[in-house]
């Protein structure tokens, strides 16, 4: 019987059973509870705000979102966000998920740190966005209420997250610097990092090959 949190149901197809099998085998407890959580505060937040999302979307979405941070998953030559994309992309086409479907949750994970953007385009892409910033940044936590929250949070443990998912990112772009630039992900960089040389936009612009 699927398993219902906070009045959402998980889904519990084959294709949603073996997402999970594939990130509880890469991710650790830290991201496999966050990636969970990141589903369930996205489907709370798009319901309140009546957008009709396909729960096998979002599941996956919402659990390979992370997985560029993952030993089994990352690259070093380009962001993490585009690590999980191709992964989820790739799952989805191999389990007879169609072309668009699988690009929207390419979408959803490659901008899920683009601030903004991902809440114009589909459901199934503004649904990781909702679940991330609530999960990691807080953004309208009081639209969900106290009962919910406890429930999720209950089923899927936060401790001391906001220390361990910092380090996790820091942990899993330390070695690729140069694709942080033009993201909110040089923060982290800096932050443990005081030798860390952030790029400059504007000094890019005037220090190009362009003559005017």
């Amino acid at each position: 019987m699927p398993e219902t949190i906070a009045g959402i149901t998980v889904p519990d197809t084959a294709l949603a059973r073996e997402a999970n099998q594939l990130v509880r085998q890469s991710a650790d407890d830290l991201l496999f509870h966050h990636s969970h959580r990141v589903f369930l505060w996205g489907m709370l937040k798009s319901a309140a705000r009546g957008l009709q999302v396909d729960p096998e979307l979002a599941y996956v979405g919402g659990l390979f979102h992370d997985l560029g941070l993952t030993a089994a998953y990352r690259t070093k030559d380009r962001r993490f966000e585009l690590d999980g994309a191709e992964a989820a992309y790739a799952f989805l086409r191999d389990h007879g998920r169609s072309e668009e479907e699988a690009r929207n949750v390419w979408l959803a994970i490659a901008l899920h740190t683009t601030p903004e953007v991902p809440l114009h385009l589909a459901p199934e892409v503004a649904v990781v966005t909702l679940g991330v910033e609530t999960d990691v940044l807080g953004l309208t936590l009081e639209e969900i209420n106290p009962e919910h929250r406890a429930e999720v949070v209950a089923a899927h443990p936060r401790p001391d997250f906001k220390n361990r998912i910092l380090k996790a990112f820091y942990d899993g772009m330390a070695d690729r610097p140069d694709t942080t630039f033009g993201t909110m992900n040089d923060d982290v960089l800096a932050h443990y990092d005081p030798s860390f040389q952030r790029q400059d936009f504007v000094r890019i612009i005037r220090a190009n090959a362009w003559p005017e």
